[in-house]
């Protein structure tokens, strides 16, 4: 016996398609109505009930899976252009502060080989030597002319300050203004010219779980790149302001004997607790960006980075066990717990720091 029935690849289709029974199954199709066309061709038997509507549908998945891959690529491009944008017309964010700089490529957008090439040459390895020894840190170019900004315990108390660039190249630079309240220092390259330039970003659009990737100089190695994701917002960490109890800064070459200071460990409080080292009793609270990115012993003052290659802070702190912070070496580095100062913290300080500074 043959049934005959409404083709399901459509809706609206009113094309009438044959199907047969099964000898011996009793299976035919069900739920299905429309007029018999004529017995199908001796050369062709009739397809099986779903036989037809079933390749319909097998035909269709393409058509669809195309549509969503256009869709998404459609938001891809639109965003990737919304970001060109931004960075080309140098617009101006909720702190009224503008820095464009470098763009992640259209090809690399969203990945971490992309961000570093796009970031990596407008972040720099400083050098302070102080009577305390040397303090080995990072920084990050915000003009072509060479201000950079990093933290103020990087650079405090020094008497001569060396920067290399990710080419190699070295300048010497002068410190235009310090905020020691918020661990921040502005200083100026001597002679440059035509640097490539960090863009900053707007922290306060950073959530939890943020793809973002650091970049610094951690024990001299310039232009070390690490990834990881936001891990928490508004840490309230305290910091020391100046050098306290005869505390080293940097990665203390030379002061070996000392806790180190602005490379990257740099003692601080939370919750309560005291982490590599004593703060001493000058001290500041700011809140920061957590981070599960590695920061090592000479990340302060470097960049930490969205993936559209915006700079949205600045490496300030890092967890090391206590037995690394009282040896003055950088024992067992990283354990995924790292802070950085917010971008708009920096963004909200740049023209007092440009005018020497609040503190």
């Amino acid at each position: 016996m043959t049934d005959y029935y409404r083709g399901s690849g459509d809706a609206d289709s009113t094309q009438q398609h044959p199907t047969q029974e099964f000898p011996g199954q009793g299976f035919q199709g069900q739920g299905f109505q429309g007029s018999a066309y004529p017995p199908p061709p001796a050369y062709g038997p009739a397809l099986p009930v779903g036989g037809a509507a079933t390749a319909h549908r097998r035909a269709k998945r393409p058509v669809a899976l195309l549509a969503a891959v256009a869709i998404a690529a459609a938001v891809i491009g639109g965003g990737t252009a919304a970001l060109v944008g931004n960075y080309t017309g140098g617009g101006t964010d909720s702190t009224g502060t503008t820095v464009s700089g470098t763009t992640v490529s259209q090809s690399s957008a969203g990945t971490v080989s992309g961000v570093a090439q796009a970031v990596s040459p407008a972040i720099v390895e400083i050098n302070a030597t102080s009577t305390n020894g040397e303090a080995t840190g990072s920084g990050v170019i915000i003009t072509s002319d060479g201000e950079i900004i990093t933290n103020n315990h990087v650079i405090a108390g020094a008497s001569s300050i060396r920067v290399r660039l990710s080419t190699g190249k070295s300048y010497t630079a002068q410190v235009v203004g310090t905020d020691a309240n918020k661990d921040l220092a502005l200083i100026k390259l001597e002679g440059a010219s035509g640097l490539k330039t960090a863009a900053l970003g707007n922290s306060d659009q950073v959530k939890v779980g943020d793809q973002v990737v650091a970049i610094g100089s951690p024990e001299g190695l310039t232009g070390t790149v690490t990834s990881g994701i936001i891990s928490a917002l508004n840490r309230d960490v305290t910091v020391a302001k100046e050098q306290d109890q005869g505390q080293g800064q940097g990665q203390g070459k030379g002061q070996q004997q000392q806790p180190q200071r602005g490379g990257g460990n740099w003692p601080f409080e939370f919750g309560g607790q005291q982490f590599n080292g004593d703060t001493g009793s000058s001290k500041t609270t700011y809140k920061a960006l957590q981070t599960d990115a590695s920061l090592n012993p000479g990340n302060s003052g470097g960049a930490l980075i969205n993936m559209n290659g915006e700079i949205i802070g600045i490496n300030s702190a890092m967890y090391a066990p206590s037995s690394s912070s009282a040896s003055g070496s950088s024992g067992a580095g990283s354990v995924g717990l790292g802070f950085a100062i917010p971008v708009n913290t920096v963004k909200s300080d740049l023209s007092a720091l440009r005018s020497g500074g609040t503190g």
